[in-house]
């Protein structure tokens, strides 16, 4: 892909809630574009619908964006050369650009009330605003001027609406779908300013677009049928020459495939649809977040970059680097891509493995189940993490896990061990208990060939005796290698649960 001009690409949500997948991934494909080229990421607040701002919402749009490691160039915390960055803070702007359109004549006051226009919709249930019926509606096209006039005097409230044309195509070349077309006649005459002065999106997107001086503009595919209307508004307020290039991403799928993922299927389907956990204000419901399931940032952000997109190869693990550096719209696939939960744990997973354990450290210990988890030394857990590391999908499952390298079994699977138990493995253990005390190396491979040679002595089978240790150690059939159990635990405590089994198996 040739680049004409510096690449500013933005994400602009609106402040209305949780911040979805779709979301967070539209921003990361932006993000990648252009750190690839070595251009601006902004973040754009758009704030026009007022009725339905939620307080606090934009504090965790920008949240989720720094857990995720996508960091704005410039932003309302920090501002650029382009601000101001929220558009409620550009609604003085936005009625000039109306204003010239409809002196241009592409665009028209309209003076229906909502009464009236609910009045249409039952006359009409399929009514549109458009072509078709604007000359029998109370606007500027239909009514003479004089009255036009004298209702723009008397301050009669009124919509500012796209006056599209009759019988033309609107075509443009998507840069993930190739050359796209609409038919002008099958689009309404969008309302552009809102009776309150505020702009609607289409006239607030393009507007801004053009004072960032926006380059490409990535987002979602449900965007598609409002192209036609922002490719006009370029072209009529004299801005064709500038217009962004365009990329409509694919949506994201219900894991079935069929239509768009949204937060009630996360409901259904029992996984969390936003990035993280959003209370909202109002009902006080809680809506969880991947972040707070235990999901590490690498993988979301690696989950999200492959749903939609691949570097044409078998590769599955990306760093953020590594994303940047092979990123592509032209990897980037037309079909909507189908989210799998059980796949976004496996990249969790493969992300803890490869995680350096000093990094997971802090989230360890603060799950930790026991009174003095925060005297536990550093290097005590970063030696038990190492050995179940592997078997985690949430960092969460440590405890889990590794319950048993800080407190004793509270029970035992004795009745793994009845049946077969005799008194001749009675006597075994209470013997290499007092002879383990003798041993000065403690480790792992000495330990093991030590414990395999008394049995041979014994004349008993290693597989007959290995459950039962294994169980005294840490209660049950589970658990890393027992010998890096029983050099990890110390000579001393691993005595000490042998005397205290024993009794139970009896």
């Amino acid at each position: 892909m040739s680049l004409q001009k510096k690449v500013r690409v933005r994400f602009a949500p609106s402040p209305t809630g949780g911040l979805h997948l779709g979301g967070v991934r539209t921003a990361l494909f932006n993000y990648l574009f252009a750190r690839h080229h070595a251009g601006d990421f902004i973040l754009r607040i758009e704030d026009t619908d007022q009725t339905r701002f939620v307080p606090g919402a934009e504090e965790y749009i920008a949240e989720c964006l720094a857990w995720c490691g996508i960091t704005p160039d410039e932003s309302p915390r920090n501002p650029g050369n382009y601000g101001p960055y929220r558009q409620s803070e550009r609604k003085p702007t936005y009625r000039q650009y109306a204003e010239q359109l409809i002196k241009d004549g592409f665009a028209y006051y309209a003076f229906d009330t909502a009464e009236e226009l609910d009045e249409q919709r039952k006359l009409q249930p399929n009514f549109r605003y458009s072509q078709e019926n604007r000359l029998q509606l109370r606007n500027s096209l239909s009514l003479p001027a004089e009255e036009t006039a004298a209702l723009l005097a008397a301050g009669h409230a009124h919509t500012i609406r796209i006056k599209m044309p009759i019988d033309e195509t609107v075509s443009f070349e998507d840069l993930i779908r190739g050359r796209v077309s609409f038919e002008t006649n099958l689009v309404d005459d969008k309302v552009l300013l809102k009776a309150d002065g505020m702009p609607t999106y289409h006239l607030a997107v393009v507007v801004d677009d053009k004072a960032m001086e926006i380059s490409h503009i990535f987002r979602g595919e449900e965007w598609l049928p409002s192209a036609p209307v922002h490719i006009l508004l370029w072209e009529y307020l004299g801005w064709k020459n500038d217009m962004p290039a365009w990329a409509h991403l694919p949506l994201i799928l219900k894991p079935d495939g069929h239509g768009k993922l949204s937060k009630r299927d996360g409901d259904r389907l029992g996984f969390p649809v936003y990035a993280m956990n959003w209370a909202d204000p109002k009902t006080g419901d809680l809506t969880k977040g991947f972040r707070e399931l235990g999901f590490l940032p690498d993988a979301f952000v690696n989950m999200l970059a492959l749903l939609g997109w691949n570097d044409g190869t078998e590769q599955e693990l990306f760093s953020i680097d590594e994303l940047i550096a092979k990123f592509s719209v032209e990897r980037i696939s037309k079909a909507g891509a189908k989210f799998d939960f059980e796949k976004a744990k496996w990249f969790n997973h493969e992300w803890i493995k490869h995680t350096p354990n000093e990094l997971l450290l802090p989230q360890v210990r603060a799950g930790i189940n026991v009174p003095a988890a925060a005297e536990i030394p550093d290097a005590y857990l970063a030696d038990v993490l190492a050995l179940v590391k592997e078997r985690l999908t949430f960092v969460a499952d440590f405890w889990t896990q590794a319950s048993f390298f800080f407190e004793r079994p509270a029970s035992y699977d004795v009745d793994a061990v009845k049946p077969k138990w005799t008194a001749e493995k009675a006597e075994f253990f209470t013997a290499i208990a007092a002879q383990f005390k003798q041993i000065d190396t403690w480790e792992a491979p000495v330990l093991e060939s030590f414990f395999k040679e008394q049995i041979a002595l014994s004349g008993m089978k290693v597989g007959e005796l290995m459950m039962p240790f294994r169980i005294m150690l840490v209660g049950g059939k589970f658990g890393p290698d027992v010998f890096k159990i029983v050099e990890l635990l110390g000579k001393e405590e691993m005595i000490a649960r042998i005397q205290l089994a024993l009794p139970q198996f009896a």
